[in-house]
């Protein structure tokens, strides 16, 4: 197989050097206040020249958006081959993915950037996670229905499954709740707490799955 030619190998380094820069920058000042101007100022390029690899602010996000789920992604099907599809597993995918890459944790959970409208190709990607996460639940059997049953039997489109109604609330519970603790850890809420945040994690997913 040949090798791609010099000027898209030059191209790629160049755009994952940026792209370096912009995960520094988001780290320092966040996500809000990325700026290309100031990425071309580090790497001693021009403005109009960095503009010829990202067109604007938004292509640049959408790269590492894509690239956090991807890795997200590769993080769950990793552990669901070494230790199983339970939902438990996935869980802490999440969680240990999350404590070693904050910031994109952060970039694809956390508060959205100001003006900022990611393209279907991003939600394409976010929801192949959330059908990971309901194939680990089908075994699972879920509590008693609720009156949010019938409403997501419903309103339903987002899982792009046949899944009963159950399977769906589980998901959504246990998707909201991990997320709640796994934000207010990588924040620091329980830093001051002394307790340990493994075992808080672990029993509000027992609890959730009603283990």
């Amino acid at each position: 197989m040949s090798s791609s030619p010099p000027r898209e190998r030059y191209r790629a380094q160049v755009r994952a050097e940026v792209k370096e820069h912009a995960w520094a920058q988001i780290a320092e000042a966040g996500a809000s206040a990325l700026s290309l101007n100031a990425i071309a100022k580090k790497m001693g390029m021009s403005g109009p020249a960095l503009y010829r690899y990202f067109a604007n602010r938004d292509e640049l996000i959408t790269d590492l958006v894509t690239d956090a789920y991807r890795q997200l992604v590769d993080a769950f099907r990793a552990a669901v081959e070494a230790k199983g599809s339970e939902p438990v597993v996935i869980a802490h995918a999440m969680r240990d993915w999350a404590l070693a890459h904050p910031q994109r944790y952060f970039l694809i959970y956390g508060t959205p950037i100001p003006g900022y409208h990611a393209p279907p190709q991003t939600r394409d990607i976010a929801a192949e996670l959330m059908n990971m996460l309901l194939a680990a639940l089908r075994n699972h059997r879920p509590g008693e229905k609720t009156p949010f049953d019938e409403h997501l039997d419903t309103h339903r489109d987002w899982a792009g499954t046949d899944d009963p109604p159950e399977t769906l609330r589980t998901a959504l519970r246990l998707w909201a709740r991990m997320h709640g603790v796994i934000s207010l850890e990588i924040a620091g809420h329980f830093d001051t707490m002394g307790f340990d945040t493994t075992l808080f994690f672990e029993s509000e997913v027992d609890a959730m799955l009603e283990r």
